[in-house]
Order: C-alpha cells, then sequence, then structure tokens
C-alpha cells in the first residue's frame, strides 16, 4: 500500500493498482459493499477491503486528501491497529493546501438506533470546534465485561488510540477463517479472547484454518490468550473507538460535535454515518436565507424588468442570482391591500398570493436572461407540488429561493421554488413558465 499526496478536494480515494487500468474508488457511504467485520467499499464491480485503520489514521492525522494506492483487495492488516499507520503519516509530513476544509458543526442531535442490536449512536453539538467520541461496549460476555472509551479530540489519536488492535473471540476465528475474512489476521495482531478453555486438538484445528501447526496459545486457558499483553486495560473498547472514527471518515467532513454510542459495529457506523451524510445534504439545500444584506436589485430595478405594479407588485428586492438559481423576498406588512378582504380579524396571506409572489421572482430571474427584457413577458404555463406549510402574517418577510430544474430551452422555464420565514419553509412549489417577446420598439 501506497499513500499519494491529493490536491484540495480531492477527498480519500483507494486505486487498485493490480487490476487493468488501474480503477478508482471513492471512499464515501454510498460506495459501502460490505460491513461483515469489517468496512469494505466496492465502485463498478472493484473493491476494497478493511478500510478503517487507515482512513482513521487519515482522519485523525489532519489529512482530508489522499490516494491510497493497493496491489491487492484489502488494506494490510499489520499488528491490527492504526498505529502503523498514523506514524508512516507523521514521518513523512503533512501540507496545507488553499483549498478550505470541509467541515459539518452539528447544531441539533442526530441519533440512529438499531433495536434488535441494541445498538445506540448518537451525536450532538458541543461548543468547541472539534470532535469527541465515548463508546461503550457490552458483549454480555463473561470474559469481556462492560467497557468504556473516550477520546477528547483527535490530537490525542495518535497516543490513546492508533495503537489499538482489533479483537476477535476464538470461537469466530475459524469460521472467519474458512470465509476468507482474515486472509492477514493472525492470534498475534489481535485481541484474541477464548470464551472456554481449548484442548490442544481445538487449538491445532483452529490452526490449521489459518494455514499454521501452531497458534501458540497455551492450551486450557480463557480470557486473554494473545501471544502479546493488552495494550490498553480497555483496548477493545478503545479499538471500537478507532473503528467508528475510520468509518465516519466517509462523511468527507471534519465533524464538531460529540458522538456517544452503544454496541457498535460497523454496520451501525455506516448506517450512522449516512444519517449524517443526509443530514449535511439537507443542509447544503438550504439557501443563503440572511436578510441583512445588500440587495443585487432594488424595487426600481425590478419594476424594469416586471411589467407589474401595486397592488400586484409582489417583489421587493432580490438579493442573489446565479446562473441557475435566483433569491428574493417579500415583506409582509399590514398596509397589504388584500389584508382588508382575506381574513380582516385573523390577517393571513393567501397561498395563491405567496406562489404569485414566488413566480415573480422566477419572472425576473426569466427575464434577466433575454437581451431587452422589457419587450419580453413571462406567462405561466403549469403548477406542481404546490404545498403550504404554516401561515404567513404581517411582519414576515418570505425569502424565495428557486432553482432551475432543467437548462431553459425555447423559452421554456422550469424552476422548483420554496419561501421561508424565518428560515422555516412555508410554501413550495414547481412552476413552468414560457418567456415571450410580444413587444417591440415600435408599438410599445
Amino acid at each position: 500500500m501506497t499513500i499519494v499526496p491529493a490536491e484540495g478536494n480531492h477527498g480519500y480515494k483507494f486505486q487498485r493498482t493490480d487490476i487493468e487500468g488501474q480503477p478508482i474508488i471513492d471512499a464515501c457511504t454510498n460506495n459501502v459493499c460490505s460491513t461483515l467485520r469489517s468496512t469494505s467499499l466496492g465502485e463498478d464491480g472493484v473493491e476494497v477491503h478493511t478500510t478503517e485503520h487507515i482512513l482513521a489514521a487519515l482522519y485523525a492525522s489532519g489529512v482530508d486528501n489522499a490516494l491510497i494506492q493497493l496491489d491487492g483487495v484489502e488494506v494490510p492488516i499489520l499488528d491490527g491497529s492504526s498505529e502503523m499507520f498514523t506514524k508512516g503519516i507523521e514521518k513523512a509530513g503533512t501540507q496545507a493546501l488553499e483549498e478550505n476544509r470541509l467541515f459539518f458543526k452539528v447544531r441539533k442531535n442526530i441519533s440512529y438506533i438499531d433495536k434488535e442490536r441494541g445498538i445506540e449512536m448518537l451525536i450532538v453539538p458541543i461548543e468547541e470546534d472539534e470532535l469527541r467520541l465515548t463508546v461503550m461496549v457490552d458483549y454480555n460476555s463473561p470474559i469481556l465485561s462492560t467497557q468504556h472509551a473516550r477520546l477528547e479530540s483527535l490530537s490525542e489519536f495518535s497516543k490513546e488510540i492508533a495503537s489499538c488492535r482489533t479483537f476477535v473471540f476464538m470461537k469466530e476465528v475459524k469460521y472467519l477463517a474458512e470465509k476468507g475474512l482474515i486472509k492477514g489476521g493472525d492470534v498475534d495482531n489481535a485481541v484474541v479472547l477464548a470464551e472456554k478453555p481449548y484442548s490442544k486438538a481445538e487449538l491445532q484445528d483452529i490452526a490449521k484454518s489459518l494455514g499454521r501447526d501452531e497458534l501458540g496459545i497455551v492450551e486450557g486457558e480463557t480470557g486473554v490468550v494473545s501471544t502479546s499483553e493488552l495494550r490498553f486495560t480497555n483496548e477493545p473498547a478503545r479499538h471500537k473507538l478507532l473503528d467508528i472514527l475510520g468509518d465516519l471518515a466517509l462523511i468527507g467532513r471534519y465533524i464538531h460535535g460529540h458522538v456517544l454510542t452503544a454496541r457498535p459495529g460497523h454496520t451501525a457506523n455506516v448506517e450512522f454515518a449516512k444519517v449524517i451524510d443526509l443530514k449535511i445534504k439537507a443542509f447544503e439545500d438550504i439557501p443563503d436565507l440572511r436578510t441583512d444584506r445588500e440587495a443585487i436589485l432594488d424595487i426600481n430595478q425590478i419594476s424594469k424588468l416586471l411589467p407589474h405594479r401595486y397592488p400586484f407588485l409582489l417583489v421587493d428586492s432580490i438579493l442573489e442570482m446565479t446562473k441557475d438559481s435566483i433569491i428574493g423576498l417579500k415583506n409582509v406588512t399590514m398596509n397589504e391591500p388584500f389584508f382588508q378582504g382575506h381574513f380582516p380579524e385573523n390577517p393571513v396571506m393567501p397561498g395563491v398570493l405567496q406562489i404569485e409572489a414566488m413566480a415573480q421572482v422566477g419572472g425576473v430571474f426569466a427575464l434577466s436572461n433575454v437581451d431587452e427584457p422589457e419587450y419580453w413577458s413571462t406567462y405561466f404555463m403549469k403548477l406542481d407540488d404546490v404545498r403550504f406549510k404554516q401561515k404567513v402574517l404581517p411582519g414576515d418577510t418570505i425569502v424565495f429561493h428557486l432553482k432551475l430544474i432543467s437548462p431553459i430551452r425555447r423559452g421554456l422555464v422550469h424552476m422548483s421554488g420554496k419561501g421561508y420565514v424565518r428560515g422555516k419553509l412555508v410554501s413550495q412549489a414547481i412552476l413552468l413558465a414560457q418567456v415571450i417577446k410580444d413587444r417591440n420598439p415600435t408599438n410599445d
């Protein structure tokens, strides 16, 4: 395995140099193909196994862009920990890039629960801009009591967590070896736990499954029977924390929050990471709803684009416009003429006028994409998925965000629109309109 420096925004990627074309696999939650005893990634039929130890080492070392080249299907197990990876990264050194690092600061609790397996995972907000982890493991085993592990900061990973090895119960070793899941595994690079005394014949049978004549384990013993002593009294719990960190690295963000878990495993880790992924994507889909910024189009400039006038001009300013989206706002006051007849004792802005205001923001976008917009008109042809989430009252400011669903063709403008009040969604619709040049300088 070779870790190659990568450019900004590259993220973590694995490359199989032993396969024709040297295919690359993105290290992301969508590419997880197996979580049986480790986390495997796959893309277009090409796989990489046991990715969590190297990803944990990279993530904790502050490396967020790297190409990990392999000449086989599995990341080397080495001593069953991340220690050699971490030391290698420290020795090679790291380099700061110009591109901004991607972060996700947790603002609300995010949880994942598997009731059948008794697994609970939770991440909660903290004031500090860092990641903390607290882990509890409990296997209802007389030889592995309840254990806890905690990591206060990634800066402590190298000293407190990196050296902690994977662990396995003796009863699982033969099964895993026969399934080809621990080809690089041995009693020398894992914490092996014997839940009962094993006879010499039983130990030789297990050794045979590993391709060895002897295991080097004394017969008739229970508990920790590894050929080396525990590195920490709670080494199994610490290794579980290591695994969680490696699996959460698949999110591709440096997370600020406190992760608390009970009885975790790779399957739960990845499912939890997917839940966080969805929260990040949902957060990123929310536009910049700040209303205290300078407008790019004021009411006078809007009036030059739109033919509407009082009392039907329902856009007060445009705050932002890109090649495929626009943000505009409407200040709702008690002076609106429609309040005189629409629930005058309990004034509520009519939903149809919310959609009209949304459409006018879309009209500004459409007419901004044509030459001589004063000779064009926007005619709305279709509305879909119209929904109203909560009331809009006098004193509210609606921020409308519209985004192109497809490129403008033959004058057809297809956009999705949402209206927000104080950051909460109040209305939404999918709008289809057509811009037509129906006036000219001679008959204006």
